[in-house]
């Protein structure tokens, strides 16, 4: 019986992962063309409002901010509880469990990470950009957490965190037939738009941060597609004997996120220490019938 079990989820594995493997063996760099291309437009549009300066670029899009603020803030719960999306350990708990059953994925999640941390830690400060707090009368606006000072708005790294992992999501899945192809990248965008946007809602960045970290976010997941593609980084995680490394990394999790619960109780991290805790298990099981 265990040994039926075993082989059906092993036939599981196998199916998901090299659906997975067989998608992103479809990718071309032309991918990247689109979001380089959005980026230089950006430019542009700021170049022709004579906005390439810090101040000027707070400027042309102040009454956006207050407006998008003034509108999301209305549901503080739901955009709190969303917003923490954008933080890796958060978002990455959701999807541990491919870790079993899609290993591939988190070989580019991995180099996708790497290169989303590089990215968003010398773009702000290359551009160090005032965030709102730290730009506009904190009584003119709506705060909803912590309120987040300093000079590193632009880009912003939740963003960036948001879609790189959606976009490794989106061409690990990505379906065979057009007009389901079109329908998944559609919402998946939108997904993703929706949650960067509470940035906005929380009062943490400008408008054209979120938009920016959104496509540079993109441009480093489809590197790490690239790089796991190429390079074999990370095929150990395929191998079923590190899994007492996943163990001990789930397990110091879980802990970060009890006390994030005891600290803040949002439904949010229940709901990942939840994915976390059934990543376990079934972590724990397969490694003790190998």
């Amino acid at each position: 019986m265990l040994n039926k079990f075993r082989n059906a989820n092993l036939e599981a594995k196998n199916i998901m992962n090299t659906n997975v493997i067989d998608n992103y063996s479809k990718i071309k760099p032309s991918l990247f063309f689109l979001p380089l291309s959005f980026l230089i437009t950006i430019v542009l549009f700021l170049y022709s409002q004579n906005a390439l300066s810090v101040d000027k670029y707070i400027q042309i899009q102040k009454n956006y901010f207050y407006f998008l603020n003034s509108k999301l803030s209305q549901f503080p719960n739901t955009i709190y509880n969303l917003t923490q999306l954008g933080d890796a350990l958060i978002f990455l708990s959701f999807l541990t469990i491919f870790i079993v059953y899609a290993p591939k994925i988190w070989e580019s999640l991995l180099s996708a990470s790497l290169v989303s941390a590089i990215f968003s830690r010398v773009l702000k400060d290359l551009f160090h950009v005032p965030r709102p707090a730290e730009a506009f009368d904190r009584n003119s606006f709506v705060i909803i957490g912590k309120t987040l000072p300093g000079f590193s708005s632009l880009p912003s790294g939740h963003s960036i965190t948001v879609f790189t992992i959606l976009t490794v999501l989106l061409f690990a899945f990505m379906p065979k037939k057009l007009n389901y192809k079109i329908l998944w990248s559609f919402l998946i965008i939108i997904a993703g738009l929706i949650l960067v946007f509470t940035r906005v809602g929380v009062g943490a960045h400008h408008p054209l941060d979120v938009i920016t970290g959104s496509i540079i976010g993109y441009i480093c997941g489809l590197t790490g597609i690239f790089i796991s593609r190429k390079y074999k980084i990370w095929s150990w995680i395929n191998n079923e004997k590190y899994y007492p490394i996943f163990i001990l990394l789930f397990l110091i999790c879980c802990i970060v996120l009890i006390n994030k619960i005891i600290n803040e109780n949002l439904i949010i991290f229940y709901l990942s220490l939840i994915s976390l805790i059934v990543s376990l298990y079934k972590i724990i099981y397969v490694y003790a019938k190998k």
